[in-house]
């Protein structure tokens, strides 16, 4: 391969993945551009709900006092702070997205948004200053998941709840509660981009510099309704069915625990730490084959799943930012749709070739995102039992937010992630993020199915397999199989050994209390 071959190749695999189903089109001479626009409607009308909004609406009805869709967030502020400023910049924020100012009403049978006139959000603030440094992380997370727990009456507004505590003088963290129905992983990076620009605006005594915004999240679900039907509609529908087929097969991953009556649902979660090298060497392959890290992440974690459940036709899914539209860019709201990354695997295959497989179908996937998961799923009618996810029960996700830090003149705003005891969504969620030390993957698992010990191999064999195939991308997938098996095989035979010696001490230690005796 020639070095302007390689650095096409190095350009292509950086795009996202909405670009690079565009590129993909183009080079096929099958690409139109979008040149539908959404247009603003009349707020004297009735304002129907998006796709996605109707589906978590609908769950909420059967379980109003659920919060299993209660999305959260905690800010870190360090530095000079003023709560008035600070205050202003939350409410002008609900001032410029009407849809922080929306309920879900029924009107003539059917749920619509009410937007309410502008109004403000109640901070709540608490002082814990007097208590101990040691003790903060534990307070924050009690009065985290405490906001968390609390549903939401999706009829009334506000459907977001804020709590600001201070740490020190020049620490304090922000809480935010909001309804899944109103945001999404992307808002929550405008929300902290917003609030950092128009705070150091009213700290200095300026008016706010953002332009105003003319599209809303009311007319975006709008166009959806009237633009998603016809020959649109059938066109995405007839590419998904055929993909998916009738009989869409169900991962059965091995569980650590029989299910019992009496399901909680919580959310454990397990961390992979890839080196800065491994990293690298991961990225080098990618650019090596033509894939995204994405890509080349989920071919090695399918294989992970080919080898515990032996299944050779695995079915995953993954979020996708569904901000096609310039309009839609900056907009807060609940824009992001599922797909399902469906691969078919053989023994004698090579990870190389299953790799271009797995980019094939992502492309197309990418190319036909805007059929709304909910529509695939009363499409498909997918048969599945108590309390499982339709269509896929394990998620893998590299979330394409915003920055998690930003800095002015006087104040650092950053993201963390704090919250246990979450409610699990799936079986299984790997969700991936790059940083400048390597790659960090968060397994988030359903504990009413597996143990922590079992998730922690699972998370070791997934950093063996993307070992492997960095050295030797060629490698067949029933080797990587064979070597997981005998790396198990000597796992049990090392806990065996363990509890053996463990029993026999245990013993000499009563020997020698008998004696003693």
């Amino acid at each position: 391969m020639d070095s302007k071959a390689d650095e096409i190749i190095k350009r292509r695999s950086k795009l996202s993945p909405a670009k690079q189903a565009i590129l993909e089109k183009r080079l096929q001479g099958k690409h139109k551009p979008d040149t539908q626009q959404i247009e603003r409607v009349s707020r004297d009308l009735e304002l129907p709900l998006s796709f996605a909004q109707q589906r978590l609406w609908f769950l909420h009805q059967l379980e109003p006092n659920s919060y299993t869709y209660n999305d959260h967030g905690a800010i870190l502020l360090q530095g000079s702070l003023n709560i008035k400023a600070l205050k202003k910049s939350i409410n002008e924020i609900v001032r410029r997205h009407e849809i922080w100012r929306t309920s879900f009403q029924i009107v003539n049978g059917q749920p619509v948004q009410i937007v309410a006139s502008a109004f403000e959000i109640p901070l709540s603030i608490i002082d814990l200053q007097d208590l101990p440094n040691t003790k903060h992380e534990a307070e924050i997370q009690r009065l985290r998941l405490e906001n968390y727990q609390q549903p939401f009456d999706l009829a009334q507004t506000p459907l977001l709840r804020l709590t600001l505590l201070q740490l020190k003088a020049r620490e304090y963290v922000l809480l935010l509660t909001i309804h899944h129905i109103i945001v999404d992983g992307w808002s929550q990076g405008v929300f902290l981009r917003e609030l950092s620009v128009l705070y150091e605006a009213f700290s200095r005594g300026k008016p706010s510099p953002l332009t105003e915004i003319n599209i809303q999240y009311a007319d975006f679900a709008s166009w959806q309704q009237n633009w998603l039907q016809g020959e649109v509609l059938d066109t995405l529908l007839t590419y998904w069915k055929k993909q998916l087929g009738d009989n869409l097969p169900v991962l059965k991953l091995p569980t650590s625990r029989q299910l019992s009556k009496n399901q909680t649902s919580q959310e454990g979660r397990e961390t992979l730490m890839i080196s800065k090298t491994l990293s690298q060497e991961i990225k080098n392959l990618g650019d090596s084959l033509g894939t995204t890290l994405f890509m080349t992440l989920l071919g090695a974690f399918k294989v992970l799943v080919y080898c515990y459940t032996g299944g050779k036709d695995i079915v995953i899914g993954t979020d996708i930012a569904n901000r096609n539209l310039i309009e839609i860019e900056d907009l807060i709201g609940f824009f992001v749709n599922q797909l399902v990354l469906r691969s078919s695997l053989s023994d004698n295959q090579s990870f190389s070739d299953f790799l271009q497989q797995v980019r094939k179908v992502c492309l197309e996937s990418y190319a036909h995102q805007d059929l709304p998961f909910e529509k695939l799923v009363s499409a498909l009618n997918p048969k599945r039992g108590l309390n499982q996810t339709p269509i896929f029960q394990v998620k893998f996700i590299l979330p394409s937010t915003p920055t998690d830090t930003l800095e002015i003149s006087d104040l650092t705003f950053t993201r963390l992630d704090l919250l246990e005891n979450t409610v699990a969504r799936f079986d299984l969620l790997l969700e991936i993020t790059e940083t400048e030390l390597g790659i960090v993957g968060l397994f988030k698992y359903n504990q009413d199915l597996f143990d922590s010990i079992s998730i922690s191999r699972l998370v070791k064999n997934f950093e063996i397999i993307l070992s492997q195939v960095v050295i030797d991308p060629n490698i067949q997938l029933n080797q990587l199989k064979e070597i997981l098996i005998n790396l198990d095989k000597e796992y049990r035979l090392s806990e065996e050994r363990k509890r053996k010696e463990e029993y026999k001490q245990k013993l000499n230690r009563v020997k020698r209390k008998i004696i003693e005796l």
